[in-house]
């Protein structure tokens, strides 16, 4: 689900202390159970709510190289 506001919650969102700052990254907070996930850059773009059981697959997918675009 994509939410363009998380209705005034304030949440604790981080990056990877890897990042650099002109990089292009995710930020992360959560929200109950969910995993919130936006855009580093542009903020007004949205948040997606993924729950445990995809973001547990996101970060497997990740690490397997499956996203990978090369």
């Amino acid at each position: 689900m994509v939410y363009r506001s998380t209705r005034g919650a304030a949440l604790n969102w981080r990056k990877s202390s890897a990042s650099s700052d002109d990089s292009a990254c995710v930020e992360l907070a959560a929200l109950g159970s969910s995993v919130l996930v936006r855009d580093s850059r542009d903020h007004s773009a949205g948040v997606i709510a993924l729950r445990p059981a995809q973001w547990n697959a996101l970060v497997d997918a990740v690490r397997g190289g499956d996203l990978d675009l090369v």
